[in-house]
């Protein structure tokens, strides 16, 4: 009775019922990591050993294809899930033994079992991230007809076990290092503008201007400072200057680039920096634009409120070749701004204005 069984759900293309949590089991240990990792070779090899097989491979059985993260003996290529046989061990999420291939209709005429390397018989177990949630499969294959005893069985199983425990911690280096990253964007960033702030200078700017400038291209930097923003928050309150802030943001992002990095260094005062800015005309540009997006009023809560912009801008290297000098350049430039009368821009070239 058991083997009728066996015969009949191998007869037939299985997907487990749930597939889209273990398709997201799949993508959460990182594929690429998996198959770098030398513990599963090490356990392949030493399976291959136990077993007296001529293949012993840790498997992932992915959306549309069977990825093998690592394998001992014969050298074989990853094929589609629908030639794999490791599929049925998820479907299954048990041992799965195939004494003799050829005597099985869906199977005999896999490529691998009527041509090279001609493997006759198989034995999985599955890989599980979480009871019932297969991922994939520790799977042994012969040349010729073989079953597993009880004894060889359980040895499979922990096998799969050691293997399942190695992605979990695969998965959990992930999200940890994911973790860490959110952790570093979460300290570089201005929760009210959702901005850099001045920690990104050296972690993010410095490294951006370096690659830029080394590959001969131009860096450009600009200041942008709020005309009469400490006035609204004297008159209506800091909860109204919050959201001028908030507000000044979108603005700003409405007329920069996806690529360019805007940060706020404090209070009303931000910086944008411009990898490839083009030429001087473009950074002119730029600048003339920002001026412009401030010259409409605030509405906060039913009330207008007026906050026009001052630019300073200047690139590299002209303007200096490390984001130390460069924003130097900056700095004079917006302080030629303000005092010509603000709601205004001033760009820098060398000595130069523009």
């Amino acid at each position: 009775m058991q083997e009728d069984r066996r015969r009949t759900v191998l007869s037939r293309r299985l997907i487990p019922d749930n597939e889209i949590d273990r398709l997201a089991a799949v993508r959460s240990i990182g594929i690429r990591a998996i198959e770098t990792m030398p513990e599963l070779k090490d356990l392949a090899f030493l399976a291959r050993d136990v077993f007296e097989c001529a293949f012993a491979a840790v498997n992932i059985v992915d959306q549309d294809w069977l990825r093998i993260a690592a394998q001992s003996g014969i050298q074989v290529e990853k094929c589609s899930r629908d030639e794999s046989i490791c599929q049925y061990v998820v479907h299954e999420g048990n041992v799965v033994v195939v004494p003799d291939l050829t005597l099985e209709p869906d199977m005999a005429t896999l490529p691998y079992v009527v041509g090279e390397p001609h493997l006759r018989s198989y034995a999985g177990a599955p890989i599980e991230l979480e009871p019932g949630l297969t991922v994939g499969s520790f799977c042994i294959m012969h040349t010729d007809p073989r079953d597993l005893g009880t004894r060889q069985r359980r040895q499979l199983s922990e096998f799969a076990r050691i293997a399942s425990a190695l992605f979990r911690l695969q998965r959990s280096n992930l999200l940890m290092v994911k973790g860490e990253k959110a952790l570093r964007l979460a300290a570089m960033t201005d929760p009210m503008t959702g901005f850099y702030n001045r920690q990104a200078l050296p972690e993010l700017v410095d490294s951006e201007m370096r690659e830029t400038l080394a590959a001969g291209r131009p860096f450009g930097a600009a200041y942008l400072d709020m005309d009469g923003f400490k006035g609204i928050n004297d008159r209506h309150g800091h909860q109204t200057g919050d959201e001028v802030l908030r507000q000044a943001a979108v603005r700003i992002r409405s007329v920069i680039r996806s690529g360019d990095i805007p940060l706020r260094m404090g209070g009303d005062e931000f910086a944008i920096f411009f990898p490839d800015c083009g030429c001087e005309n473009s950074l002119t540009t730029i600048a003339a634009r920002l001026v412009d997006a401030f010259r409409a009023p605030f509405s906060i809560g039913g009330i207008e409120v007026m906050a026009h912009l001052s630019v300073g801008a200047a690139a590299a290297p002209e303007g200096g070749t490390s984001r130390e000098k460069l924003l130097e350049t900056v700095d004079r430039a917006l302080y030629e701004a303000k005092a010509n009368g603000r709601d205004r821009y001033v760009v820098r070239v060398d000595s130069a204005v523009l």
